[in-house]
């Protein structure tokens, strides 16, 4: 028998002596060693009964947490999760050449409902449509009432609203932890920087095309494009719009030694952060970029390339005479000059006045074949080489026959993207090597990719050449005091399915500045301009295109560093001298050959 304290009250089971009321102990009961035994294993246990109660509480407790308070991972949750997981990579940023912060991201809270532990769906959507009013009730109600246990309420929630949601204090929702993209600089780089979806994955533009590195890398993005230009594209374009009550403009800057784009402006535009659909007329869709998904027949800026080819050649030189009297008669169709000078040209005279008459017949001193090799050298027969996945395919003749030589020497019957003319532009005054587009900062000494294009001799002519259109020619309005600009106009009619529009052109102006020795190239088009009474009714690019560029270079000549320079300074007049020879009766100069029916073309007004 043994001897153990039991407390009838329940207040001991220890053992200890209790004294009730009046100083008396409490009974003591008297049990064998079996009962002993029996009452230590019970008392084992309940002991390990109670540690089971706690853990399973616990667990629970932690179940609770877990559904009602925090962020879960960066996956769609099937059920809500409470600790914080760890964010997936972050996008890396996207800059300007000067280190200007084009596209990040930031952290936001995204809302989602468990619709299992939604108590009252009505007064659910009753409350969170007066906090988010952009919610569609109906849509939201049958999410809340629907068997999923998993909805998507809205995503990147502003900190305002998530505060707001978070009072109203509704059982079922919870916040995840996301990544929105965000664009500091708007609307004034979206053609070039492009979007991001909701996901995070690009959808356009520079996004688009480095989307693995974005995701992979911590390093920023630098581009070639410098915000201070873009402002000024964006800005003189969007007046020319206003002004000629254009349908759309299109603008670059480009170094004519790298092939960097400094600025890429296509108007109209849109915002990053909520990009309108795409629309189907294209002339009019914000998301369209005219710059490298627009082609279109460049009208005389092909003059350069077609005066370049004939020089390069051999068999065309800067005193050769063309016979301009007259227009070309081509089965029912004609090719006259839009102002015509009726007499004989030499090149320069051909350039100058944008003479079609002249351009045709130094196209055929050269040949069907030779244009298209030259043309296939300055990259016009593929798409151009260029670091986001919206590109134009050229539209080229074939077979090409001499009927095409003819239109295409003066920027008819061939459609090419403005990036594919300046990247030609900038090879054909920078000394005659061709540098492939890039919108990406090239740094480093790392060799440049270039082709010989032409000689520096033929590069040379041209610079004089372009300069002259400016200083006596059809873009005298193109000129900026101090910095040489040089170019060439171009008007052409905008093909609409199979013929040309009746009153809709392209006025455009291709160059660049100083030519006496060339750093940047420009480019400026606008898309159906209409004549105005300043303009005295003319739409064409000497009166459109011409004074837009003219403002641009005034103010981005300092930005770049250029020194302005006094055009009557004999040095510079010396070094882009044209100095035509005598004009004889008659020479062995090109006499057009017989021509076959062709095809109508639209006809050039500079």
């Amino acid at each position: 028998m043994t001897d153990i304290n039991y407390s009838l009250t329940g207040f001991d089971l220890a053992g200890g002596d209790r004294h009730g009321q009046g100083g008396r102990p409490e009974p003591r009961i008297r049990v064998n060693g079996r009962a002993a035994g029996a009452l230590a294993m019970g008392k084992s246990r309940l002991v390990v009964l109670m540690a089971a109660f706690t853990l399973g509480f616990g667990a629970v407790s932690a179940k609770l947490v877990d559904a009602t308070v925090s962020f879960g991972g960066p996956k769609e949750p099937s059920v809500a999760r409470a600790a914080t997981r760890a964010m997936p990579h972050s996008r890396a940023d996207i800059v300007d050449r000067n280190g200007v912060l084009l596209a990040t991201s930031l952290h936001t809270a995204s809302l989602f409902a468990d619709p299992k532990l939604i108590l009252d769906a009505r007064e659910a959507v009753q409350q969170l449509t007066i906090v988010l009013p952009e919610l569609d009730p109906v849509t939201l109600l049958a999410d809340l009432k629907s068997d999923k246990r998993f909805v998507w309420i809205k995503r990147n929630l502003s900190p305002r609203q998530q505060q707001e949601v978070f009072r109203l204090g509704i059982p079922g929702l919870n916040f995840q932890r996301e990544e929105r993209r965000v664009y500091p600089q708007g609307n004034l780089a979206a053609h070039v920087v492009g979007f991001s979806g909701i996901d995070n994955n690009g959808l356009m533009g520079i996004e688009q095309a480095f989307d693995s590195r974005l995701k992979e890398s911590d390093e920023p993005l630098r581009l070639s494009v410098d915000v201070r230009l873009q402002h000024v594209l964006r800005k003189e374009l969007a007046n020319a719009v206003e002004e000629f009550n254009a349908i759309g403009a299109a603008g670059m800057v480009m170094d004519v030694h790298t092939g960097e784009i400094l600025g890429m402006v296509s108007v109209p535009d849109f915002d990053p952060h909520a990009p309108p659909p795409p629309t189907a007329e294209q002339d009019t869709d914000p998301r369209f970029n005219r710059n490298t998904l627009g082609v279109y027949e460049m009208g005389s800026t092909f003059k350069i390339f077609n005066t370049a080819m004939a020089l390069e050649s051999g068999k065309v030189h800067m005193t050769d005479m063309f016979d301009a009297t007259r227009p070309i008669r081509v089965g029912r169709f004609t090719i006259s000059d839009f102002h015509p000078e009726n007499k004989w040209m030499d090149v320069a005279d051909v350039f100058k006045h944008s003479s079609n008459i002249g351009s045709v017949k130094m196209a055929m001193e050269v040949g069907p074949q030779a244009q298209k090799d030259f043309m296939a050298k300055l990259g016009f027969l593929r798409q151009a080489s260029l670091e986001v996945p919206e590109r134009g395919w050229p539209m080229v003749p074939n077979p090409w026959r001499e009927v095409n030589l003819m239109t295409i020497s003066f920027g008819h019957g061939m459609s090419v993207s403005p990036v594919h003319l300046m990247t030609a532009v900038s090879g054909t005054v920078n000394g005659g090597v061709m540098h492939p587009a890039t919108l990406l900062r090239r740094d480093g000494p790392n060799e440049i990719p270039g082709t010989r294009i032409i000689t520096e001799k033929t590069s040379d002519q041209l610079r004089k050449l372009m300069r002259l259109v400016v200083t006596e020619g059809t873009a005298t309005k193109a000129d900026a005091a101090g910095y040489l600009v040089g170019g060439k106009t171009g008007t052409a009619d905008k093909v609409k399915g199979r013929s040309y529009a009746g009153n809709a052109r392209i006025s455009s102006f291709a160059g660049a500045f100083p030519m006496n020795d060339p750093r940047y190239a420009i480019y400026v088009m606008v898309d159906e301009p209409k004549g105005t009474k300043k303009t005295f009714g003319f739409a064409t690019g000497g009166w459109v295109a011409a004074p837009t560029v003219g403002n641009i270079v005034a103010q981005i000549g300092p930005l770049l560093g250029v020194r302005p320079q006094d055009a009557a300074a004999p040095e510079i007049i010396q070094a882009l001298a044209v100095r035509p020879a005598p004009v004889p009766g008659h020479t062995n100069g090109a006499q057009v050959a017989a021509v076959p029916a062709l095809l109508q073309a639209g006809g050039e007004e500079d």
